[in-house]
């Protein structure tokens, strides 16, 4: 079992920037790829961007790219989303996950294994 714990979230104004950290446990970290994903209410879950095992490559949802950068420190067993030029629209729950995943990238929610608790981003405009 890899415990994902999520912290970083918060209200913020429109413009602002955010760093999401989710700290994982139980498992060997660098065996997974890592993502986020977002879920707003009333919707299902969004894929946000994905991170190799090395954190030598990255993917991104179309909206995000170019304001949102993910991370890894597979030292600190942490994976980061710095979140840049934040608006109305990125407010959602985020959400840590980590897969085996048999190919890369992957938006698909199914191909995760562990998924963290989330952690709420409220941009006000």
């Amino acid at each position: 079992q890899l415990v994902l714990v999520e912290s970083g979230g918060g209200l913020v104004q429109a413009g602002c920037s955010l760093r999401l950290s989710c700290a994982a446990s139980g498992r060997t970290f660098s065996d997974y790829a890592m993502g986020w994903f977002l879920q707003a209410p009333g919707k299902e879950r969004e894929f946000v961007a994905t991170i190799t095992r090395s954190g030598s490559s990255t993917y991104y949802e179309d909206s995000v790219k170019g304001r949102f950068t993910i991370s890894r420190d597979n030292a600190k067993n942490t994976v980061y989303l710095q979140m840049n030029s934040l608006k109305p629209e990125d407010t959602a729950v985020y959400y840590c996950t980590a897969g085996l995943l048999r190919r890369w990238p992957t938006i698909n929610v199914n191909d995760y294994d562990y998924w963290g608790q989330g952690t709420q981003v409220t941009v006000s405009s």
